[in-house]
């Protein structure tokens, strides 16, 4: 969990992802689309480190450990919970002071 935490306190968004998912490329678009660039961790890139995040995702209680989104270091959750935050306008408040300006 301690090396979760330090990855997700390097930048305001992180996100842990796999490159071949279709749920973290749709994640990975919305941020790009609000103007946020994340530190983006794909973990399939990195067998070995990888497994070991992935498993400490599970064990922080989703069913599906990517993509898992961090916020200011804080985990946000995965798809469901971004989306929902996004359709209620709640995640661009959330990511206001990360947005690059235009």
């Amino acid at each position: 969990m301690d090396s979760i935490n330090r990855l997700a306190s390097q930048r305001g968004v992180v996100i842990f992802s796999k490159s071949s998912c279709c749920m973290c490329y749709a994640v990975k678009i919305l941020f790009h689309e609000l103007r946020v660039d994340p530190m983006v961790h794909e973990i399939d890139l990195d067998p070995a480190e990888g497994r070991e995040i992935e498993k400490t995702l599970l064990r922080m209680g989703y069913s599906t450990p990517v993509p898992a989104v961090f916020i200011g270091g804080k985990l946000v959750g995965s798809t469901n919970e971004v989306m929902s935050l996004h359709l209620s306008g709640s995640l661009v408040q959330m990511l206001k002071p990360y947005q690059t300006i235009s």
